[in-house]
């Protein structure tokens, strides 16, 4: 006769055997499906490529930009400052226009300084409200004659309308349009978050963009709270030039930086259309 301890054993070795014959099964099915998952990708992309060579060859814009979201028709919203919060260093050269901005090419932004021009290359798949935004205002001269005002290690900011004239560094630095608009191309997994040649926006708080930016001329890692505008891709030795002489402190210690000991003035700012 079989003992009660020779049934409990067979009885856990059945459960064993098929406890490994399950694992192998579920095992089986997942590489059957990571390997489908695999060849669908693959399908895709010679599928995307088909489809894109046969809409060149063809001419058909339309289908080109059904497959390219980045083309995707967009409105730019564009927040008006109520009158009653309005301050002095507030700049009001109207609201730019609704019509919907180009979402491809990149557009030149050249800013011409005190130290040589700098040319910052916007990337409209990335960010056209914020690129839309700096058009409209270079088109109304928003910042001829103001002067870079303030400068944190590896950054140097500008864009404050009010920053004018030889009492700049007695401003507070809020100047800006009458007009505000969302964050866009927040760099969220990019580390450094905003490395060399980067120009980004300054704000205060989210959505709260204006005129103000910031050159980055040293890799810095700032929280990915600040939206990227573009990126110099001429001058960038001109904004080291500029800032070589250091800042004086009036920041410090909270919330840091100072204003430049260097004059930094911007005399004008130029936006061309967009390319591709």
């Amino acid at each position: 006769m079989t003992s009660t301890r020779e049934r409990q054993r067979a009885a856990a070795r059945a459960r064993l055997a098929k406890e490994m014959a399950d694992r192998q099964t579920v095992a089986h099915k997942r590489r059957q499906r990571q390997a489908f998952i695999g060849a669908g990708v693959a399908l895709l992309i010679v599928a995307g490529g088909v489809i894109w060579l046969v809409s060149s060859l063809g001419g058909d814009d339309k289908s080109t930009a059904a497959s390219d979201p980045s083309a995707a028709p967009i409105s730019c919203a564009w927040t008006e400052v109520p009158a009653d919060q309005r301050t002095p260093t507030t700049k009001d050269v109207g609201v730019p226009p609704t019509t919907t901005p180009p979402t491809s090419g990149n557009q030149v932004m050249t800013v011409d300084t005190s130290f040589g021009p700098v040319e910052v290359t916007m990337n409209l798949a990335k960010s056209p409200c914020t690129a839309e935004a700096f058009s409209f205002l270079a088109s109304k001269n928003f910042w001829d004659g103001t002067k870079c005002h303030r400068m944190f290690p590896g950054m140097l900011q500008c864009g404050d309308p009010s920053a004018k004239g030889k009492g700049y560094r007695d401003t507070d630095g809020t100047g800006g349009p009458s007009f505000r608009y969302a964050n866009e191309n927040l760099p969220v997994d990019d580390r450094p978050a905003y490395p060399e040649g980067v120009v980004a926006l300054a704000n205060s708080g989210p959505d709260t963009n204006g005129s103000q930016f910031f050159f980055i001329y040293q890799d810095v890692e700032l929280s990915p709270d600040y939206t990227v505008l573009g990126k110099v891709t001429k001058g960038l030795e001109n904004i080291k030039k500029a800032t070589e002489a250091g800042h004086d402190g009036a920041f410090d210690p909270s919330p840091g930086g100072g204003h430049p000991k260097s004059d930094i003035e911007i005399k004008t700012i130029k936006v061309a259309a967009p390319a591709a």
